[in-house]
């Protein structure tokens, strides 16, 4: 039975975290067609079903505990399969414990308030999980790409000048870091998938009448912006991957070694928190037995 700790998977994942202390080419340091060749399909099924097992219980003793809380952000592109990985992962957690918000264009509501404001009301409680399908990441990624989308946000005009990127990855850092500190744990994926590979899950979107609903015409026309997407992901990843918040680069060509792959953060971070249930103080234990007497006692 392969393991979700494996030997084989243990030794690679490394390589998928950016280091906060250099500079990444994303082209040149992260194939989005990677997978572990030694490793079937059906044995990445098999380790995340091993895999997802092991997160429900560390997840439960998480809900228990109540002093962390765990924000998972997802970053992609289109067709990337963010949907497919949540429910794929998360498919063994209890739903108590787990919510997801999906970030879309911000409403009028939304744009009345600074730009970490909808995400930062969305935050999971100590002992839960919270995911951001898309987040306040896209402060720095489609609004750079497309920045007339800063006219929308009520911005003074001070504020809107050549060095508001950088403010804007200062602040996200700030943002993290005061949740770190706070006991929100946070993981970041961007799924990383090829152009190439975008292009036939757009076809498949197409061609299947099942799934056509999951796409748009504005998803073709993105892709003429491909470049100016990937040069604002690799300066992002260089200026907010941090020692608390590091950014995990997934190769997302093939779904089934992606979706192991990012159960497997996500239940190393959980490990790591060492979760035990509470202790039960000696007033607490005379109350039980105390409850147990009763219950005894009934006909």
């Amino acid at each position: 039975m392969v393991k979700l700790v494996d030997k084989r998977i243990d030794e690679i994942m490394h390589k998928f975290i950016v280091p906060h202390d250099t500079k990444i080419l994303l082209k040149k340091d992260y194939d989005p067609s990677f997978r572990l060749k030694s490793l079937s399909k059906e044995e990445a099924a098999e380790a995340l079903e091993d895999g997802i097992k092991l997160l429900a219980e560390q997840q439960d003793r998480l809900f228990a505990q109540k002093t962390h809380a765990v924000l998972i952000v997802l970053q992609a592109m289109d067709a990337a399969g963010k949907d497919g990985t949540i429910k794929h992962v998360m498919s063994g957690v209890n739903p108590q414990g787990c919510h997801v918000v999906s970030f879309k264009a911000p409403s009028a509501e939304e744009l009345n308030h600074d730009y970490l404001w909808r995400c930062a009301r969305a935050l999971p409680e100590r002992g839960k999980i919270g995911i951001f399908n898309r987040s306040y990441y896209e402060e720095v990624l489609i609004t750079r790409v497309h920045p007339k989308i800063l006219g929308k946000q009520q911005l003074p005009p001070e504020s809107i000048g050549k060095n508001i990127w950088k403010r804007r990855f200062q602040e996200i850092n700030n943002f993290e870091e005061y949740l770190s500190n706070n006991g929100i744990i946070i993981l970041k994926f961007f799924l990383n998938v090829s152009k190439e590979e975008q292009k036939r899950r757009f076809l498949e979107r197409i061609d299947l009448p099942e799934k056509n609903w999951k796409f748009s015409s504005s998803d073709a026309s993105e892709r003429g912006c491909w470049g100016d997407y990937m040069s604002a992901y690799e300066d992002c990843f260089n200026h907010t991957s941090t020692k608390w918040a590091p950014w995990h680069i997934i190769p997302a060509d093939h779904k089934p070694f992606t979706r192991l792959a990012v159960g497997y953060f996500i239940y190393r971070k959980l490990k790591e928190l060492s979760l035990s249930y509470p202790k039960v103080t000696k007033e607490q234990k005379k109350e039980l037995e105390r409850a147990r007497v009763i219950l005894a006692g009934e006909e």
